[in-house]
This record gives C-alpha cells, sequence and structure tokens, in this order.
C-alpha cells in the first residue's frame, strides 16, 4: 500500500466514524468465532396463510408478473416451487445449505452474484399469489403460495446457505410476509406456521443490527422496521420477546431516520432507487403501527419522512414514473403492488405522500393508486403541488425545472461515503424522456463492472487525467472524499433556471459547472484546470441514430454542440453502457471531448432548431 493510498484509507476511516469501524469489526469477530445463529429446529409444514375474503370490485388488478430485478422472466415452472439455489443467469447452483451463513464470503464471482440468488428469496412472489388470491378468491394461489413457502424453508434451513447471509434480506421477507397479512386482513389472528417463520427470521436479524447501523445505509432501516414489525405482530400473539424486538426496533428506526434522511428529505445513499427502498420502509411501518393501534412515531420521523416523499416526487417524471437512474440501483422494490414497471416511482410516491403529508401527488386512477387500494389505505382529498426547482442541498442536488424540461445536477455533499464518483454529472429530461443519463450499477460482484460504472467515466462529468474523481478503495467505499469549494444557488431569471457548483480534487484539478436550462435548450458551461495531460468531457445520449456533422452531434431531431476556449484534440461518438435494470446492460452513445489545456468548454443540447 503506497503512502498516498494509506494516508486516504485512514482519513475516509475518520470520516466513516470510529464506532462504525468498530462495529463492523466487531461483527466480523463474532462470524469468525461462530457467535451468530447457527442453526434452529423449525416444524415447517402447515398454512402459513388462510384463505381470505373474496375479492371485491373495489380492488385493482395484480401486479404485472413476477420478473427478477424487474425484468428478467423465471423459467415457468407451473405450480412447482423454483430452484432457490439456482443462479438464473449463469445457470450454476451454490453447493446448498451446507455451511453456516457467517462462513459463507459475502461475494464469490466464480459462484454467481449473490444478489441473483437472494432475489427469489426476497418473496416478491408472496405479494404476487396474495394478490391475485384476494382478487379472484381462488384457493390455488394461496396453495401455491403455502407450498412454496414450506419449501424455502425445507431447501433453506435456519442460518445455513447464501439466503441467511444478509440480515437485510431476512428483513425484505419478513416485511414481505408483514405486506401478505395485511391484504388478507390477517395481522390480528395469524396461523401458526407463520409466527414461527416470523421468530426465526428476527432470530437472524437481532444480533447483528449493530453491522447495519454500521453501514449508515438501508440495511438499518431494512432491519429496524423488520425488528418493529415483526416483535409487535408477535408479542400481541403472547410471544415473550416480542415486545423487546418491537422497541428495539422502533427506536432504531426512530434513530435511523433522524441520522440518515436530511432536512430536505435527501437519504445517505445518494441512489434514487435505494431512497426509494427506505421511503417504502418507513411507509409500510407507519401503516404497520396505525392498523395495530400502536404508538405513534414521533413528529421528527413523521417530519424527515414527510420531507423524503417531497424529495422522490421532485426528481420523478410525472407522465412514465422514471427517474434519474442515479447512485447505485440493484433492482430493489419493496411494494410492488402497482400494475407497473419497475422504475415507475409513482407508487411509492403515492403511497408516502398519502401518509405523512395527507395529500396525492397524482390524480386519476392509474397505477399509482393501486397500493393504496390494496393497502385499504383512504385516498387524500388534498392535491400537492408539483415540486419546481429545488435545491436540495444536503445530498447535493439541484433540480432545474423549465416548461416540460428537467435537469438535475449532482455535487459532492457527502456526510455518507459515496457509492459513485459522479461529482457535477447532469441528466436532462424531457417529456418523459431521458435525453442524458447516468449509467447505473449492473453487478456488484463483477469488479470490472463495478469499476466501471460506479467511476467517472460512467457519467455526464469531466474526467481528469484518465482517473476517478476519489480513489477507489473497496468494492463499494471511495476515498478522498470531495468537497464543494463553490456554489452559486439557483436563481430563474425568466429567461432560463441557472445553478452553478466546483470542487477541486485530490490532485489539484478544479472542475466548476454552470448549467442554465431554457425552454428549448441546456446551456452548459466547464471550466477546467489543474490537471496534468488532459481532461475528457463525456456526454451520455439516449439511443439513437447520432452523428457527427461538422461541429455537432445529432440525431435529426436534436443538437448538440461543444466549444472550447482551449484546443478540442478529439470529438468524438463512442459507445458505452447503462444499466437500467440490475444485471441487465445495454449500450448507449456517448460524446468525449478532450483537451490539453484549462480553459472553458461550452456544450449546448438544443431540442427545438
Amino acid at each position: 500500500m503506497n503512502p498516498a493510498h494509506y494516508a486516504s484509507l485512514v482519513a475516509t476511516t475518520r470520516r466513516l466514524g470510529i464506532a462504525n469501524v468498530a462495529r463492523v469489526l466487531a461483527y466480523r469477530l463474532r462470524c469468525r468465532i461462530g457467535a451468530v445463529p447457527r442453526r434452529a429446529r423449525v416444524e415447517g409444514g402447515g398454512e402459513y396463510f388462510l384463505p381470505g375474503e373474496r375479492g371485491t370490485d373495489s380492488l385493482p388488478l395484480p401486479a404485472l408478473p413476477f420478473r427478477l430485478f424487474g425484468w428478467k422472466d423465471i423459467a415457468s415452472q407451473g405450480l412447482d416451487p423454483p430452484d432457490w439455489l439456482l443462479d438464473p443467469f449463469t445457470g450454476r447452483r451454490h453447493d446448498g445449505p451446507n455451511r453456516p451463513w457467517h462462513r459463507l464470503p459475502d461475494f464469490d464471482p466464480a459462484r454467481s452474484d449473490v444478489k441473483a440468488l437472494w432475489e427469489l428469496s426476497r418473496w416478491d412472489w408472496v405479494l404476487q399469489l396474495v394478490q391475485k388470491h384476494r382478487y379472484t378468491g381462488e384457493s390455488i394461489y394461496l396453495s401455491q403460495l403455502n407450498r412454496w413457502l414450506d419449501d424455502w424453508l425445507a431447501k433453506n434451513p435456519p442460518y445455513r446457505g447464501p439466503n441467511w447471509k444478509c440480515g437485510q434480506e431476512a428483513s425484505i421477507r419478513v416485511m414481505r410476509l408483514a405486506t401478505a397479512a395485511l391484504i388478507l386482513n390477517q395481522v390480528r389472528e395469524p396461523a401458526a406456521p407463520l409466527l414461527e417463520l416470523l421468530r426465526i427470521h428476527l432470530c437472524r436479524i437481532e444480533p447483528t443490527v449493530a453491522y447495519a447501523r454500521a453501514q449508515d445505509n438501508n440495511h438499518g432501516t431494512s432491519e429496524a422496521a423488520a425488528l418493529f414489525i415483526g416483535g409487535s405482530w408477535l408479542g400481541a400473539q403472547g410471544d415473550a420477546k416480542g415486545p423487546r424486538w418491537s422497541e428495539q426496533g422502533r427506536r432504531m428506526l426512530e434513530e435511523r431516520t433522524s441520522r440518515l434522511f436530511g432536512v430536505d428529505g435527501g437519504f445517505s445513499q445518494y441512489s434514487v432507487n435505494y431512497h426509494r427502498l427506505a421511503l417504502d420502509t418507513l411507509s409500510l411501518a407507519e401503516l404497520w403501527g396505525r392498523r395495530c393501534a400502536l404508538p405513534e412515531f414521533s413528529g421528527r420521523f413523521r417530519t424527515r419522512a414527510a420531507a423524503a416523499a417531497r424529495w422522490l416526487y421532485a426528481l420523478t417524471d410525472r407522465t412514465t414514473g422514471d427517474a434519474p437512474n442515479l447512485g447505485a440501483n440493484d433492482g430493489a422494490n419493496l411494494l410492488p403492488l402497482a400494475d407497473a414497471d419497475y422504475r415507475d416511482c409513482r407508487p411509492s410516491v403515492q403511497l408516502a405522500m398519502a401518509l405523512f403529508r395527507d395529500e396525492v401527488a397524482y390524480s386519476g386512477g392509474n397505477g399509482w393508486n393501486h397500493p393504496l387500494r390494496w393497502l385499504a389505505i383512504e385516498r387524500p382529498a388534498a392535491n400537492a403541488t408539483m415540486p419546481a426547482s429545488a435545491q436540495l442541498d444536503d445530498g447535493g442536488y439541484a433540480v432545474v425545472r423549465r416548461g416540460d424540461a428537467m435537469a438535475v445536477m449532482r455535487y459532492p455533499r457527502f456526510r455518507f461515503r459515496p457509492g459513485h464518483a459522479d461529482a457535477l454529472h447532469v441528466d436532462l429530461w424531457r417529456n418523459g424522456e431521458n435525453l442524458l443519463r447516468d449509467g447505473g450499477s449492473y453487478s456488484y460482484a463483477d469488479a470490472q463492472a463495478m469499476k466501471y460504472f460506479a467511476g467517472t467515466a460512467c457519467h455526464n462529468t469531466v474526467q481528469f487525467d484518465g482517473r476517478d474523481q476519489m480513489r477507489k478503495l473497496g468494492r463499494f467505499l471511495f476515498g478522498d472524499w470531495l468537497e464543494t469549494e463553490t456554489v452559486e444557488p439557483l436563481v430563474d431569471n425568466g429567461d432560463a433556471a441557472t445553478f452553478a457548483a466546483a470542487y477541486r480534487d485530490r490532485e489539484g484539478a478544479r472542475h466548476l459547472r454552470r448549467i442554465a436550462l431554457s425552454d428549448a435548450e441546456l446551456h452548459v458551461e466547464d471550466e477546467v484546470r489543474g490537471f496534468a495531460r488532459n481532461a475528457v468531457l463525456r456526454w451520455r445520449l439516449a439511443p439513437g441514430d447520432w452523428r457527427i456533422e461538422g461541429g455537432m452531434v445529432t440525431n435529426g431531431k436534436h443538437v448538440l454542440t461543444v466549444a472550447g476556449s482551449m484546443p478540442i484534440v478529439r470529438f468524438e461518438l463512442t459507445v458505452g453502457w447503462e444499466s437500467r435494470y440490475y444485471m441487465q446492460k445495454t449500450e448507449l452513445p456517448v460524446v468525449e471531448v478532450e483537451v490539453r489545456e484549462p480553459g472553458k468548454l461550452v456544450s449546448g443540447y438544443l431540442w427545438r432548431r
């Protein structure tokens, strides 16, 4: 390890917090010595869910058929359970539940991406089968659900094998069971096998919540919500441990929400999809508390949750429900209750706005209302006002709107560890179309993919001397966290809405970016200096028939121009990758503009000529 790398590691450790680092080390020690749940005797069998009341005309269509990560169909097996230990992408099968979970590596690409194994075991299908049973009244769906749960437990004995590896995965299963019980109206009189299933999950979650807290991400919110929901459920049925689990989960969820969500609603992971996951978690916890007549969460909790709902509302496209692919995106969708695409955020926004702001974000009767109807939530009478331009400074986002166009600019405000080297990235949207795009994640197990998709070259920004903006220290860890050096507040002067920010990296390179969004154009000025060899500006375009004509790039409808105060040594149309869904990547055109002297680059993206 060279001195610069070591110094970066030490500084990053301080930024992460000594207490958090200590929690991680303690967790690893517990795993090493086996001081974690290792076995449990489970009877198995029986009915986890009982026949529910017949569907009514008030229920909407069930959600779209379950797909892995929102896009990949699983092999048709009829009523038979799938192979829970088969990687559907590689065809490799994990060697089974022969080893305790804490003896398995976090990532083993030689076997498979463990998330590909986990996806079926997040139990999205539980919700789909419950919806079909309620909608049709047919018992076949409930029989299938009970048989699949029984098979899952038999093939994944408690605390052995990859599907018990992660406390958050266990927590998501708890929340899926709770959501199913809400839909079936079986919260107050649950079946005995269901209570046993809950209990073994909470026994797995509780001992490692300190590790979840140390991550300062959605692991903490998920595991806290699972303890709160599952503990209160068990406690109401006379389980002696239930009240303790419930109170532990409540305290942790209050603390995590206060710490991880900013005053303006931004979440610690700097990711739109992880923001949705955490927001859905808060929504489910709030709804569970109401249905079970539990004490209300604090005013601070509700205020932060309301701000988080407004934050996602601000970044979601009203016409499609899609949102910028900012930050990590692992395919998570906690409440897939709507007949809508995985990337459609409107159902989550509508649910959270109703619960925490007593408003509806979207009028009409489309899929965004489905969670309200399935969960029997009365639709509020008040309509929310669509957010205009907003500077969300806690997390470093400027959302600039003009007419039917929206630009979102990222700038460094890192209280928590950044997941992508995406400083000063700009996303551009118009009429529901993502014109200038971010890259996504693709796979956490593929080291080369992680380097590319999280790196600076996968974002609409400037890269200096071929390096990432921050030093890579681990699979999910950057060092040398950037800090914003200059901010010019968001202003709309009537002709255009403008914003600017700048940073200086560890090597002294400086980037100042000014954006101006008008009714017909996004205008961007990039001042760059302090680099040794070169600076490369990239614009990642929507797929299409793009070509270079003179000093511009065009697809026949839109035009991108770039001019410089210094000589441009390369103006090239290249091919890059984007991942809109986890484990899926597709090509897209990328404009690369290279300079070797300091100065100003001026870009214009025009959609009206």
